[in-house]
């Protein structure tokens, strides 16, 4: 099905565009058939796609099958007048930008075009990443099937109809990673300040955010249940959720930071 996206204009190759274009390459997307626009893109990177076969900053011989905007939101307004005039009656265009709603991407678009966007997150860099995506009404079931093959070969996904909710989307597993490797740095340093040495702290942190993320995707018992798992009355788990679960604890830190994330979501767009 990959093979059907081509050809794909991304527009954008940094670290989210440049991720989930190593996955989709890997997995059969036809390098001849990408085109790459990013006037950020340095020299060497720009080699190492040409060297893939990978065209770089080239005009399409044909309007592209798909357009994936992967710019940062202060971008778009210089990006989409410069990108409309590629894009065909057909085009699907999918905007992995945060903040930038249907109806502005569209706006730039003759009317009538399919756009999409979607919310991925970093995880998609090894295929385990979480993308929440929202159509206007010309996306049909065919192109619906085509943005699914994309999204399923960089992790799991998931549709709205609400676009309302991409926001707190963006919030909790947009940003979610970030909060999870702060965890990581966290527990390596409580351990690091409870006398362990340095490197011991973090592989024991490190290891732990893997196993329990891996725990977590292979068991069918929520995450409430397999905390209780760990959990012995009166044990060692039960004295430092005391203090994670306290009223000013982990739940109410992050209730505050998703607001926070959100909040600046909305003002992006």
């Amino acid at each position: 099905m990959l093979e059907s996206a081509a050809p794909l204009l991304l527009v954008g190759a940094g670290k989210m565009g440049g991720a989930m274009l190593e996955r989709w390459l890997e997995l059969g997307l036809p390098a001849a058939g990408v085109t790459i626009v990013d006037p950020y893109l340095d020299e060497g990177a720009k080699q190492a796609w040409s060297g893939r076969g990978v065209r770089v900053e080239a005009a399409e011989a044909a309007p592209p099958a798909v357009i994936v905007l992967a710019v940062k939101p202060q971008s778009m307004e210089t990006v989409l007048p410069a990108i409309a005039g590629r894009a065909g009656p057909a085009t699907i265009v999918i905007s992995i930008a945060a903040g930038v709603g249907l109806g502005r991407i569209a706006a730039a678009f003759p009317a009538g075009q399919p756009v999409v966007r979607v919310m991925p997150n970093t995880p998609a860099q090894v295929g385990k990443g979480m993308s929440v995506a929202c159509a206007n009404d010309r996306l049909d079931a065919g192109g619906r099937a085509l943005v699914d093959a994309l999204l399923g070969a960089v992790g799991e996904a998931a549709w709205i109809d609400d676009e309302g909710h991409i926001d707190a989307v963006t919030a909790v597993s947009g940003s979610g990673p970030a909060y999870v490797f702060l965890l990581a740095e966290c527990l390596a340093e409580a351990g690091r300040q409870a006398g362990l040495p340095a490197g011991l702290a973090d592989r024991l942190a490190r290891q732990t955010v893997v196993g329990g993320g891996a725990l977590l995707a292979e068991s069918a018992l929520p995450a409430s249940k397999l905390r209780e798992n760990v959990t012995s009355p009166n044990g060692t788990t039960a004295a430092a959720l005391a203090v994670l679960m306290a009223a000013d604890g982990l739940q109410s830190l992050l209730t505050k930071a998703v607001a926070a994330a959100r909040a600046r979501s909305l003002e992006l767009g």
